[in-house]
């Protein structure tokens, strides 16, 4: 998403680091190009880690690519928010176009080199498109709220940490206004996206610990 803000620490590098550890083996032997999910609540660092994965990985010459879900939003953010205040029913993992984002990483794996996805333009509050060539890259990470939802999928992480959890994170973000009502669409998110958890194969702790699910 154009206009998009990352703050990496060496929080996310490190729980970046366990996760490339975890898997790397499964990446070098995977026959086609293999699929990573990074999930989690707002402001618990899925852009963050999903970028850090990307980074620690050409450490072992391995090139990933990142999709963000918010390119993926029906709407773009300001009239997304908007939406919500008519409406705060409109929050959940239906306002992201997931089916697309499912459509654009499979032709990826499947041998298409170049996919046409959506791209937001925060600033602008509008959706234009980007033709992007996949051919050179090993690894595509896909983050955002509910990427675990995804269904082609290699591993699955998340990040357990709610909304106590990411409060400074949100304000060094400054994306939205910290009131009532931001509280009563985490509350919502938290029902949805909690549940996915029991999905995940990796699972990235409040401490910042990466670790496999048993």
């Amino acid at each position: 998403m154009k206009g998009d803000i990352l703050i990496i620490d060496d929080n996310h590098r490190q729980a970046a680091a366990q996760v490339v550890e975890l898997i790397l083996k499964d990446i070098q032997n995977a026959p086609k190009k293999y699929v990573i999910t990074v999930a989690g609540e707002s402001g618990a660092g899925k852009s963050e880690i999903g970028r850090s994965i990307a980074d620690k990985l050409l450490d072992y010459d391995i090139e990933a690519y990142v999709f963000g879900q918010d390119d993926y939003f029906l709407y773009p953010p300001k009239t997304n928010a908007k939406q919500r205040e008519k409406d705060i029913a409109w929050v959940g993992i239906q306002e992201v176009r997931l089916d697309l984002l499912d459509q654009n990483i499979r032709d990826a794996v499947e041998g298409d080199p170049k996919i046409t996805k959506p791209l937001v333009d925060f600033d602008a509050d509008k959706i234009g498109e980007e033709q992007v060539d996949l051919k050179p890259y090993k690894v595509l990470i896909a983050e955002g709220t509910y990427t675990t939802a995804l269904q082609n999928v290699d591993c699955k992480v998340f990040i357990d940490r709610n909304k106590m959890d990411t409060i400074e994170s949100r304000k060094k973000r400054n994306r939205e206004k910290q009131d009532e009502f931001l509280d009563r669409i985490l509350t919502i998110e938290h029902e949805i996206i909690s549940k996915h958890k029991a999905m995940a194969d990796i699972v990235i702790s409040k401490e910042w610990k990466a670790s496999k699910v048993s």
